[in-house]
């Protein structure tokens, strides 16, 4: 059984730190600061992400399971922005079913984030990916599958 995620304060201060590099604009691979409508609140969260990419469609997975981003983005019913220094695209995210989100899931734990080198994702994936989920790269289609449902995937389409 997986833990249950909880972002403590080496993730509170890990995810400030990302989020003033990405608004900077420093090169940060796919890593994007996605920003949705709070829930409640209204105000804007800020969650820095990486964006997947396969076959020329981009993806943002929930590693994570259903998190607070998961649960504003649901709420917004999709829209938001994604930032990188100045440069701020108006998005819609689709939740994918479940059938095609696993085939997104499994292809980015294996893969990593785009352009990330391979011996850092090994790393990151061990040690803060792999203890929060059910499946690892060596687990079969029906595993993701049924991870798949508690760990949601979206489409990025333009806004």
């Amino acid at each position: 059984m997986a833990k249950p995620y909880r972002a403590r304060w080496g993730v509170r201060a890990s995810n400030a730190w990302m989020r003033t590099v990405i608004r900077a604009g420093l090169p940060m691979w796919t890593f994007r600061v996605l920003t949705v409508p709070g829930r409640r609140t209204g105000r804007a969260i800020e969650t820095p992400l990486a964006v997947f990419e396969q076959d020329d469609r981009r993806y943002l997975v929930a590693s994570y399971g259903t998190v607070n981003w998961v649960r504003n983005l649901r709420a917004a019913q999709g829209q938001a922005t994604l930032r990188h220094g100045k440069h701020v695209e108006t998005v819609r995210a689709a939740e994918l079913p479940v059938d095609q989100a696993a085939k997104v899931f499994r292809a980015s734990l294996l893969s990593g984030p785009p352009r990330v080198p391979k011996p850092l994702v090994a790393l990151y994936r061990r040690f803060f990916v792999l203890p929060y989920l059910d499946v690892d790269v060596d687990s079969s289609p029906q595993q993701f599958l049924d991870n798949a449902r508690t760990h949601p995937v979206f489409e990025i389409v333009p806004g």
